[in-house]
């Protein structure tokens, strides 16, 4: 149940969806192309003695078999230097001495077709000496960077609570595996590069960095992506190797992963641990929260690689008004597929530990969880309110969504039907979790043109993984101009079509985006009545202060006695998303959200073992949220405006990844408080919560 209108349009991209002529990273048809696949490290830590390439260049239809002596020596690309580096995080784009992780590419099969060069890449024969493993969090590992929030004097008495929570890595499992194309142009010294990408203007500069061509020489078109969830913002190894290929080769090379890569080489998510402890009077006033954050990077380090330690560091306290402050965080490396942001990218970390916290201080104290955050929430009235860590919560009333919440939910009433069953002897607990979700900032671009003919063409430098984009910049400049959709055309995700941009990620499309087609289409038709010929063509680059989304979530959770199966029987959920252009559309991202939030809290892992190999390397070793695990949601939606952009938008894409895993842990930890104050950590899965109500009860 949700309060979405039912007026909305329909998405504009479904049509060809839905009759198969989308057009995705597999479905390309490149006449003469050649085929790759990578040869890849079976070993995370070793020297490379030798590759023997004799045997799979005699097999019929191998057009070569390229390693660091053909293709040069060529490093990833710098990342954003958001937090201080302390050593040199440069990596070799195809290794020469050192591997670093299990999947690492040793070398490049070009041949005639894909199953041809998997079959031959099996053939080449590695031999190495195997090196010291670094696991993830290991005490050896030197720290990559690190960052600090001191804030006033924390008390000097025991704390209120203090717990150590481990969040596991996770897949970011988009439906579609990646898959990169390129084709050289011998003739103007160019390059054609297929990529389902969320930047495409910096996957742009990345590939012309490596090929040490310029910007304009490089085309980057971005077909339908079948989900990204920031797993597609950074470009990986083996898209530049694609590109290196085609030149080498001066022809054209594809390149699909399988799922099997994916696991094993992608780039994968979250990965930390999470120290806290908070400190409440006698009055529920908070006093004080001390916070260390470890979170690893794995081998190497994707753009935005630094962003998940920054990002927690700097959201918490969350929603509370709270001033005293000790935040250390430190991120690290190890011999893993590498880290990158992935959906919600901090968020989650200091919801989960903020609001496990606040739960675990409520109990200790004899107070209700609600009536403890109700007084410490900032306030309304307090808007535009700047934190202790610096950061400007724009607009909001939290403590108006925290009541909506308990409202919809009947709190007073589950909490005496809690009772009631627990006395039956159910295993039944209620989780509350606050989230407050930063939305980007900076710029993005937008070009408008108008045609005398009454068409308008919208040209942004943010594209779509799934979103529903062309409907929403449709629907967005339609309504500035005045026309009907109908009469607007969107190109996104194509450098010769489309202005430079940032991407999509980070929930800034519609904000900033947005705010850039307004500013393009008003400047537009200023242009026309002032008797401009036509085409009128205008771009603009809207610049944007961070918009911050709010919300709740409330859960009533059971736990089977006999074999320790969590069930979510009652979801509510309330979220801010300021103003909402497109309801159903923004409601999917809730429900999309939602799903990967569930999985994170209840049923999915990335395990490695000391020798830094994958055990779950599968589908059928990684569990992933069915239709069937999915539980009814109940929405209800908030709508304060953001001053700091022309929409009054702010972001929602991540919204269930943040405050959905945070109300289940304590909905968990709460029906099995009866016992004690249990240690849990995610995966919720029934094994974990069956030895716990054992153990606790002997």
């Amino acid at each position: 149940m949700t309060d979405v209108p039912t007026t909305s349009t329909l998405r504009r991209e479904d049509a060809a969806l839905l009759r198969g002529e989308a057009r995705f990273g597999q479905d390309l048809k490149l006449p003469h192309s050649l085929h790759l696949a990578f040869v890849r490290s079976p070993q995370a830590h070793a020297h490379i003695v030798q590759i023997d390439t004799a045997e799979a260049l005699k097999m019929p239809g191998v057009h070569a078999v390229l390693t660091a002596t053909d293709l040069g020596q060529h490093w990833l690309p710098d990342i954003n230097p958001l937090l201080p580096l302390l050593h040199d995080v440069r990596f070799e784009l195809l290794a020469q001495d050192t591997l670093s992780y299990v999947g690492q590419v040793v070398a490049v099969v070009v041949a005639q077709n894909a199953q041809l060069a998997s079959r031959a890449a099996e053939q080449v024969q590695v031999s190495l000496r195997p090196l010291p493993v670094a696991s993830d969090f290991d005490a050896q590992s030197r720290v990559t960077t690190q960052i600090q929030h001191h804030h006033g004097e924390l008390p000097k008495n025991a704390p209120s609570a203090s717990i150590s929570l481990d969040v596991p890595r996770l897949s970011a499992m988009p439906m579609e595996p990646r898959a990169c194309s390129a084709s050289w142009h011998d003739e103007t010294q160019s390059i054609t590069l297929w990529l389902a990408t969320q930047t495409p203007s910096r996957a742009q500069a990345d590939a012309a960095n490596v090929l040490g061509i310029d910007v304009g020489q490089v085309h980057v078109i971005c077909p339908n992506v079948g989900g990204a969830f920031g797993a597609r913002a950074s470009v990986s190894p083996e898209d530049l190797l694609v590109a290196l290929t085609a030149r080498y080769m001066r022809t054209t090379v594809r390149w699909v992963s399988s799922r099997s890569e994916d696991f094993l080489s992608g780039m994968q998510g979250r990965g930390a641990r999470i120290d806290g402890e908070l400190w409440i009077n006698a009055q529920g006033r908070l006093q004080g929260l001390s916070a260390k954050l470890h979170f690893t990077l794995g081998a190497w380090l994707p753009y935005s690689g630094v962003v998940p330690l920054r990002n927690a560091a700097r959201i918490l306290p969350g929603p509370y008004d709270l001033h005293q402050l000790k935040i250390d965080g430190i991120a690290t490396r190890a011999n893993t597929a590498p880290v990158n942001i992935y959906r919600g990218a901090g968020r989650p970390e200091a919801a989960l530990l903020m609001e496990t916290l606040m739960d675990m201080a409520a109990r200790q104290h004899g107070i209700d969880p609600v009536d403890l955050r109700m007084k410490n929430l900032i306030s309304a009235q307090d808007m535009p309110f700047t934190t202790a860590n610096g950061e400007v919560l724009d607009s909001g009333d939290y403590a108006q969504a925290l009541r909506q919440a308990c409202d919809r939910f009947g709190y007073t009433h589950e909490r005496t039907e809690q009772n009631k069953r627990r006395a039956r002897g159910e295993w039944v607990g209620i989780g509350v979790a606050m989230y407050i979700e930063p939305c980007g900032q900076g710029w993005e671009s937008a070009r408008v043109t108008l045609s005398s003919n009454g068409r308008v063409t919208v040209a942004s430098g943010s594209p779509a993984q799934g979103q529903g984009h062309i409907t929403t910049y449709a629907h967005i400049a339609a309504e500035c101009l005045g026309c009907d959709e109908s009469q607007v055309d969107v190109l996104m995700g194509d450098t010769q079509t489309c202005p430079v941009g940032i991407g999509s990620l980070a929930s800034r499309s519609t904000a900033i985006a947005g705010s850039a087609i307004i500013q393009a289409c008003t400047r537009a038709r200023e242009q026309e009545r002032l008797g401009a010929n036509y085409p009128i063509t205008v771009e603009e680059r809207f610049t944007a202060k961070e918009a911050w989304s709010y919300g709740c979530v409330v859960v009533r959770l059971s736990i089977d006695a006999d074999t320790g199966k969590p069930t979510i029987e009652r979801l509510i959920w309330v979220d801010d998303a300021g103003h909402i252009v497109q309801p159903k559309l923004a409601n999917g991202q809730l429900i999309g959200g939602a799903a990967q939030g569930l999985g994170q809290a209840l049923m999915e892992q990335l395990i490695y073992d000391e020798q830094g190999q994958l055990v779950t390397g599968s589908l059928m070793d990684y569990a992933i949220p069915r239709a069937s695990d999915m539980p009814e949601i109940d929405i209800l939606s908030m709508h304060t405006p953001s001053p700091f952009n022309l929409l009054g938008a702010k972001g929602v894409g991540e919204a269930g990844c943040i405050g959905i895993p945070a109300a289940l842990m304590n909905a968990a930890r709460d029906a099995l408080s009866p016992i004690g104050e249990a240690t849990l950590q995610f995966p919720l899965t029934s094994e974990q919560l069956w030895r716990v109500m054992q153990t606790n009860q002997q």
